[in-house]
Order: structure tokens, then sequence, then C-alpha cells
């Protein structure tokens, strides 16, 4: 655990940032800073753009979840290991992508690559 310290903390900060987005995007599509527009082409525009949002909030949604599986990996001792063939993920992959949980080579197998 220990020398995952600054990796468990950069996650955290990570965590936070997604979690403010989130709820700035949840304000975005509640509209909760004006009504809805009176003409209907504005509107059209309008439910596009909450689409649009609504696509960024489930993939942050999606990011916070694997960060805090990696949080989870990181407490338990696990974080490092690959999840299916067991061996250690290089540090080049952890620093690029701090919540990876696959090594290379399993990720690019499932991707079909």
């Amino acid at each position: 655990m220990k020398e995952y310290r600054e990796v468990r903390n950069h996650l955290l900060s990570m965590l936070e940032e997604l979690d403010d987005r989130l709820g700035k995007i949840t304000d975005d599509v509640k509209h909760a800073d004006k009504p809805l527009d009176q003409d209907f082409s504005e509107q059209a525009v309008e439910a596009e753009n909450d689409e649009v949002l609504d696509a960024l909030g489930n993939s942050a949604r999606v990011e916070v979840e694997k960060i805090k599986q990696a949080i989870s990996r990181i407490d338990s001792g696990t974080y490092g290991i690959c999840l299916i063939c067991g061996e250690t993920i290089r540090n080049e992959r952890l620093a690029a992508l701090p919540y990876a949980n696959l090594c290379i080579r399993c990720a690019q197998r499932k991707e079909g690559r």
C-alpha cells in the first residue's frame, strides 16, 4: 500500500474532479439556471445538447466506478495485478491509466486485437 500512496492520492483527486464535473453536468441537464426556451427549435437544440451531456455524464460515471475499484485494489493489496492472468501490470501502463486492471496483453486480447 505504501508504494501506491501517491497513486491513491492521484486517484482521489481524479475522483473529486469527476464528481465536480458530474455535478455541473447534472445542473446543466436539469436546466437549474434557466427555464426551457419557449421556441420549439431552441428546445430541440437544448434536447440534443442534453443528450450529449447525458453521454458525458455516463462516461464520467463509468470512470468514477473504475477509479473506486482501483482505490479498493490499492487498499486490499491487489493493485497492479492483472485480473485475468495475475501478472504484474507494467508501471508505464499504470502511469498512463492508473485504474487499469488488466495488463496490456490481456487488454488487447479482450478487445480482440
